[in-house]
């Protein structure tokens, strides 16, 4: 018998997507995952403006990832004109990155994810008997936006980092301040871990690849090369590893490998960098039971709670060591030039790239966010999963079907292509 499901509002994700699926005798006929949200031609609209621009444009690419836009378009753009950032530069802008994912992956762990697995529609339908948990939630996500505010201005598209360093710089004692508040909030992660490790997901296996940065040295964030295991390839050849696909019917951006899919996230880093975590991160990683490398996205939850204690730790750690020096912004000549950002943030591996001409003008760009790496491998996981559970009522086919989907913490909003268009 041939069934049709059609979900045109996909609940508790980031921005808007819709799924088409027809099945026949229990095979998939059909199966399109799309983005709803409309074309946002950010590589068009950064063309012509000046290199110190860019990072301000594109923070508003998204209201969750601000901060990693920030950071990936400054980092492009200093590649270009071959400015070197200093240690604390760097220093700060890791701070602000782990901030924004402690609070990006509490947001989800608890108010997108979380609901799924304890049979509630949403988190407000949870607050009478969970409250504990929420307000654990609560205090996160307070520590990450505290984190950014203190850094960036603001904590939503912060304004203080720039090329070539910071417009302002925090004080000794907000550091200090930044790392008492870590503190306060460390055993809340903690207890996520030991919360999502107690939760029961289904047993699937992606047919996908995972991929992120790579980096001996430190759990990685805004460095290292890109790939898995002997696949990895440093950051100025990405275009000969992945490419970009559009579809007439849809404004989403789909990205594969060698026209293969492939997932980024949480769960790709532990799967390539799990040594790196700190000592409560990698204690609580065993105690989750995970096999690495796990190819099971459900998994990407577990990931998500034990990198909330690894964010805290590094951040704690670098609070605790970091003596701030004023240091003023230098003049930047402008020169022509291509550079490339890549960094990790709450979603996967973000990719910007700019060319400037000789007066620093931007001519061209292009961005490659972590959930179009990941839509076509949602879509194929989808394809791959719905046969499993094509017996049950149609509501819970949905319910499974878009657990499937979250397990991947997408953000639609970003997915939808940039692709720069004449205005004339």
């Amino acid at each position: 018998m041939a069934r049709t499901i059609t979900l045109d509002h996909i609940t508790k994700i980031e921005g808007h997507a819709k799924l088409r699926l027809k099945v026949d005798h229990g095979k998939v006929k059909q199966c399109h995952l799309t983005s709803t949200e409309g074309a946002r031609y950010f590589e068009g609209i950064v063309k012509g403006r000046r290199f110190n621009e860019a990072h301000e444009i594109t923070s508003r690419i998204c209201g969750i990832c601000s901060c990693a836009h920030v950071i990936a378009a400054i980092q492009a753009v200093e590649d270009a004109l071959g400015v070197v950032p200093t240690k604390q530069t760097v220093q700060l802008r890791l701070l602000m990155t782990l901030g924004e994912r402690i609070r990006s992956h509490a947001t989800h762990l608890y108010f997108l994810s979380l609901p799924d697995y304890l049979g509630y529609e949403s988190a407000l339908a949870m607050a009478k008997k969970y409250r504990p948990e929420l307000q654990r939630a609560l205090d996160l996500m307070r520590c990450g936006n505290g984190m950014i505010k203190t850094l960036g201005a603001r904590d939503l598209h912060p304004v203080s980092a720039t090329v070539g360093g910071w417009l302002h710089l925090p004080t000794q004692e907000q550091i200090s301040e930044m790392g008492r508040s870590l503190e306060s909030v460390k055993r809340d992660a903690l207890s996520t871990c030991e919360l999502f490790n107690g939760l029961k997901f289904p047993e699937f296996q992606t047919s996908g690849n995972y991929f992120s940065l790579v980096n001996k040295k430190q759990y990685p964030a805004l460095d290292g090369a890109f790939g898995c295991g002997n696949q990895v390839i440093e950051k100025k050849d990405y275009k000969s590893f992945i490419k970009e696909r559009h579809e007439a019917d849809s404004t989403a951006n789909f990205v594969v490998k060698s026209d293969k899919r492939y997932f980024v996230g949480a769960l790709a880093r532990i799967n390539n960098n799990s040594q790196l975590l700190s000592d409560d991160a990698k204690r609580m990683l065993k105690k989750s039971g995970v096999q690495l490398p796990s190819l099971n996205p459900y998994h990407n939850n577990v990931a998500q709670a034990v990198e909330l204690v690894h964010c805290i730790d590094q951040a704690r750690e670098i609070c605790g060591s970091l003596i701030v020096k004023q240091e003023e912004v230098e003049t930047i000549r402008p020169r022509a030039g291509t550079g490339v950002g890549m960094i990790e943030v709450p979603r996967g591996t973000l990719w910007h790239e700019y060319t400037l001409n000789k007066e620093g003008i931007i001519t061209k760009a292009n961005i490659i966010t972590p959930t179009a790496q990941n839509l076509l491998n949602i879509q194929e996981d989808i394809r791959m999963f719905v046969p499993q559970v094509i017996k049950k009522p149609k509501k819970q086919i949905v319910l499974d079907v878009e657990k499937l989907i979250r397990s991947y913490d997408p953000c639609f909003s970003c997915s939808a292509h940039f692709l720069e268009v004449d205005w004339k």
